[in-house]
């Protein structure tokens, strides 16, 4: 049989999110993100990027661009809530589903082809069943493997459905800009183009002599993927190395109370996002980036591994307190939790019980959950 792999990626995740959840958006140029002076664009719906505008622009730029467009500040948990949907309608097909955000997975439907019909029906299926549970739209690639996958969902969005054969690769391939070619990298597109190479096709067949100045050793494999040759397989449950949350601020911040207030919210940001994945932490860390960019790191093992608030924000505060008493006066531009040595909650063992999350805890996700958010706060984020 065939092998039949789909690349589905959410039209406009975030953004689109917001226009299902408030009808009043719908159809304007809409920006989700944080509208300080530091703040950066999250997602760009459609009638935005129009504009210019995309994700990862200094917000300030946005609106520069688009100075009618409306902001709304992300709510990563209702992206969370609507992403274990999608995901639920990818396990429904196949076991082989390979998540790469909360918005794209790689399927491997190869053998539920058997079962449920041609990669494209399947595909189809895909995209009503997505439409159904959460109003919004989805583009989908069909291609013998990832690659190939993941440039032909790119060719249609919004809600396309784009199918390579094996038999037509090149043919499709070809015409396309470099651009397209995932993991090529602003820098180096521009260097590929500046040498000459405008298209895949023009990639494939271009001589070592060209090639090399450009990617050196990699010179055959970026021939080949130029070519659509990619034989990795779709690996499912690929285990999250770390979890981070993390905040550039408005204006450097140099007082300690302010500093820890602010590093109390985001290690309550991080724990929710931990316990919502049903995971727990061996390690928590801080990043610091001081107002001249220079970034440090600091990082405790913990054990037992733990997803409680109180736990990380004490640890956290701990690595911070001693970081900034060596360096008095210091003021941060950005500030950080980062969790890592990740493990399933559910290998918690024998004192399984007293290692869950308080009833605080508990009682705040399912508030969140229900009411948003930013519904209720600790009342030591405070200022």
């Amino acid at each position: 049989m065939t092998r039949a792999v789909l690349h589905v990626d959410m039209d406009a995740f975030y953004a689109s999110v917001e226009q299902h959840d408030e009808p009043s958006l719908a159809g304007k140029p809409l920006i989700v993100g944080w509208d300080g002076g530091r703040g950066v664009v999250a997602a760009a719906s459609y009638e935005v990027r129009r504009f210019g505008v995309h994700s990862a622009m200094p917000m300030r730029t946005a609106l520069k661009l688009c100075p009618e467009a409306v902001c709304v500040r992300p709510r990563m948990q209702r992206y969370q809530e609507v992403s274990g949907i999608v995901f639920g309608v990818f396990h429904e097909i196949t076991p082989l589903v390979q998540g790469l955000s909360l918005d794209e997975a790689f399927l491997d439907v190869t053998a539920s082809q058997e079962l449920l019909g041609g990669a494209v029906d399947i595909a189809r299926r895909i995209k009503r069943r997505i439409r159904e549970l959460t109003g919004l739209s989805a583009s989908v690639g069909v291609a013998p493997n990832k690659l190939v996958a993941k440039i032909a969902s790119e060719l249609m969005k919004p809600d396309g459905l784009t199918v390579v054969d094996a038999a037509c690769v090149r043919e499709v391939l070809d015409p396309l800009s470099v651009r397209r070619l995932p993991g090529l990298g602003r820098k180096t597109g521009a260097r590929v183009e500046a040498a000459g190479i405008a298209t895949l096709g023009e990639l494939r067949s271009a001589p070592d002599a060209v090639l090399w100045p450009l990617f050196g050793r990699y010179s055959a494999w970026m021939r080949e993927r130029a070519s659509g040759v990619d034989d990795r397989p779709v690996l499912p449950d690929v285990e999250e190395k770390s979890l981070s949350a993390e905040d550039t601020f408005e204006h450097d911040i140099g007082e300690p109370r302010t500093l820890h207030g602010q590093l109390t919210r985001l290690a309550d940001l991080a724990s929710t996002r931990l316990r919502a994945r049903q995971l727990t932490a061996g390690c928590i860390g801080v990043k610091i980036r001081r107002d001249d960019f220079t970034t440090f790191t600091r990082q405790r093992a913990v054990a037992p591994p733990t997803c409680e608030a109180r736990a990380i924000a004490g640890v956290s505060a701990e690595l911070l307190g001693r970081w900034l008493a060596a360096n008095p006066g210091a003021k941060l531009r950005l500030l950080g939790v980062v969790l890592t040595e990740l493990t399933p909650a559910s290998q918690l063992g024998l004192f399984e019980e007293t290692r869950r999350p308080g009833r605080l805890d508990a009682a705040l996700d399912e508030a969140r959950a229900r009411f948003g958010s930013r519904a209720l706060r600790r009342g030591s984020t405070i200022e």
